[in-house]
């Protein structure tokens, strides 16, 4: 092979070389966009498929939250047991709330308030001096709860109510805290502050013009009493709305005290319905009245005993007959049993006695069992374990003793005390539940006739029927009393401004004109 020839036999196979290796790059480029565009496609698919797992499960988890609602509908194997993880995390996750926002204002100063009387008393009085914060532009510290009281309660407002639920459900009309800040903590730990008792029955213009000007001087007033220090009537018509907001709405008992209530409740329920007998019959109530109507000599020398051990209890020397007859007396278990008999109400119905120890025992409430068999109380519904968080500690005992009497089918207090007002006022709240304000005075009047032979058992009870007919809790307008403020009907019994059925009604009730 010449020279040339082998040249160019060289150079085609070079050309075949080149030729060969670019087709093979090309290729291979080829092969390598391919593989590149599948694991491309198959991380998208795997990215949506993860993406999608995590919206479901968040799904699943706020599904815990709402309600069974969300999920309504979808098919019966999405079930916690099908995700043991996603349940715990449900589990673990707190309930929100949408908070309400805070409301703005130039803080005047500080109000402390130490209210006094027992649990009922109490509430109304915290919703009078969140509406009296509200309106000066203050801050308002929790309350302080009595303890020096005939009860001596050593509860705090913590033990009794839901604080958290308590600032944060008003923190729209008032800011709350649970202490005063550590700029003025000293000043009021050294007592460098301004207490007083606030006027009784007093208007928002007392508030504004007289103690604001106590409060911007001083940084910190504390009242001192705080018991019927809002007036009932002639006051506008938001801070009649906010006074029941805090009562129907902010003052939440403990979830404690609202587990046993429910529970209470349940118990009662399954064995059909029951009716709540709020019987004042304990022994500081008689002691303090001086009612000893149906007492022997004994029980009437200790009950004068007790009334005189407390200075505070200024009326002493009473006589128990006259008072009976003007109706300011409880009615004793056995004037109770022959009212309920006389009013229609079923013998074996259930009666839940919401009251403290009913003073004589048993010995007195026979009267009561004799008729009525289905009497029950707390202890004899609940161990003695259950309620053990709670012994001693009264103001407990009645928030339990509260939350059973709204729900009952019917509520008779035996005298119309401040339980008997804001249950009452509660529950007209609730839809008008029925309530029987009993008229004592008419009643003992009656009930001595019918004793001494002088009414036969169907007059005696037609009468006690026709004067109760519209003191049933219906929709009425409050009686109002200017110069008597004592004497008029309390706010929180019927708070009617807050009433939307009262609104809708033609106001033509027949509880209007009594």
């Amino acid at each position: 092979m010449c020279k040339a020839e082998k040249c160019l036999y060289h150079r085609k196979l070079l050309e075949m070389k080149v030729k060969y290796l670019g087709e093979t790059k090309i290729d291979k480029f080829k092969i390598s966009l391919v593989f590149r565009s599948r694991m491309s496609l198959w991380m998208i698919r795997v990215m949506t498929i993860l993406l999608i797992w995590s919206c479901f499960v968040h799904l699943v988890a706020l599904g815990g939250m709402w309600g069974p609602r969300l999920l309504k509908g979808w098919p019966c194997w999405l079930s916690r047991h099908e995700f043991p993880m996603a349940a715990q995390e449900m589990a673990s996750l707190p309930m929100k709330i949408a908070l309400p926002p805070k409301r703005i204002y130039h803080n005047n100063g500080y109000l402390m308030v130490s209210c006094n009387g027992g649990l009922n008393q109490m509430r109304a009085a915290i919703c009078d001096m969140v509406t009296i914060a509200r309106y000066m532009n203050v801050t308002l510290i929790v309350p302080e709860l009595d303890k020096a009281s005939f009860w001596n309660d050593p509860s705090e407002f913590k033990d009794i109510f839901d604080v958290d639920h308590f600032i944060t459900s008003l923190r729209d009309e008032v800011r709350i805290l649970k202490e005063v800040p550590p700029r003025l903590r000293r000043r009021v730990e050294l007592g460098v502050y301004h207490t007083m008792p606030p006027v009784s029955w007093s208007n928002m213009s007392y508030y504004q013009d007289q103690i604001l000007p106590l409060v911007k001087k001083h940084k910190v007033l504390q009242l001192n009493k705080t018991d019927t220090r809002l007036a009932n009537n002639e006051l506008p018509v938001e801070v009649q709305k906010l006074r029941c907001r805090v009562n129907f709405n902010a003052l939440r008992f403990t979830p404690k005290i609202e587990e046993l209530g429910r529970r209470v409740v349940k118990i009662l329920r399954e064995k059909g319905p029951f009716l709540v007998l709020h019987l004042r019959y304990e022994m500081d109530m008689l002691a303090f009245s001086g009612c000893s109507h149906g007492c022997n000599r004994y029980e009437e020398e200790e009950l004068t005993r007790m009334r005189y051990a407390y200075p505070w209890w200024k009326e002493k020397i009473i006589n128990s007959e006259l008072k009976r007859k003007e109706g300011l007396c409880p009615l004793t278990p056995e004037e109770t049993a022959l009212t309920l008999s006389a009013l229609g109400i079923d013998r074996n119905v259930q009666i839940y006695i919401a009251a403290g120890e009913i003073y004589g025992g048993k010995r007195r409430l026979k009267a009561l069992t004799d008729v009525f068999p289905n009497v029950v109380r707390k202890e004899t519904l609940l161990d003695s374990s259950d309620l053990s968080f709670c012994k001693n500690r009264s103001s407990q005992m009645a928030a339990l003793d509260y939350l059973i009497s709204l729900e009952s089918d019917i509520f008779v207090p035996t005298y119309y005390g401040n339980m008997a007002k804001v249950v009452e006022g509660h529950r007209r709240f609730l839809g008008f539940k029925k309530t029987i304000e009993l008229k004592r005075k008419f009643l003992v009047d009656l009930i001595d006739e019918y004793y001494e032979g002088l009414l036969s058992w169907e007059v005696f009870s037609t009468r006690v029927k026709a004067s109760h007919g519209t003191r049933m809790g219906g929709p009425k307008k409050r009686l109002v009393i200017p110069s008597k403020p004592k004497e008029e009907d309390y706010f929180y019994a019927n708070p009617y401004e807050c009433l939307q059925l009262l609104r809708e009604s033609s106001g033509n009730s027949p509880e209007e004109t009594m």
